[in-house]
């Protein structure tokens, strides 16, 4: 399975930004997928996550109405949106794929594959 992110880049305090994510594979549709970042000097950590089908999604206190996950199983595509970004959004953001749903959707160990990552700056 192939994770791949896009839609990063430099925005300003307050502006939206929407990220990507695909996943290889015919049961992309299957997969619980989470979104995590890491900031400079900080370890990373979880930003949000989003069941099989949609119908669950969860987020860090931090987002929890900034950021809305969905997802298209039809494109094997998951939309992270991200509105009113702050400063401390900064980091590089990586989309993973969980085949088995794990509860501990908040647990970097639930999720067997990653992308690369993209960077997601805004500056003030």
């Amino acid at each position: 399975v192939q994770v791949v992110e896009s839609g990063g880049g430099v925005v300003q305090v307050g502006d939206s930004l929407r990220l990507s994510c695909t996943a290889s594979g015919r049961t992309f549709s299957q997969y619980a997928m989470g979104w995590f970042r890491q900031a400079p000097g900080e370890e990373r950590e979880f930003v949000t996550s989003i069941s099989w089908s949609g119908a669950s999604t969860n987020y860090a206190d931090s987002v929890k109405g900034r950021f809305t996950l969905s997802r298209d199983n039809a494109e094997n595509t998951v939309y992270l949106q991200m509105d009113n970004l702050k400063p401390e959004d900064t980091a590089i953001y990586y989309c993973a794929a969980d085949p088995w749903g794990n509860i501990h959707y908040y647990k970097e160990a639930s999720y067997d594959y990653w992308g690369q990552g993209t960077q997601v700056t805004v500056s003030s």
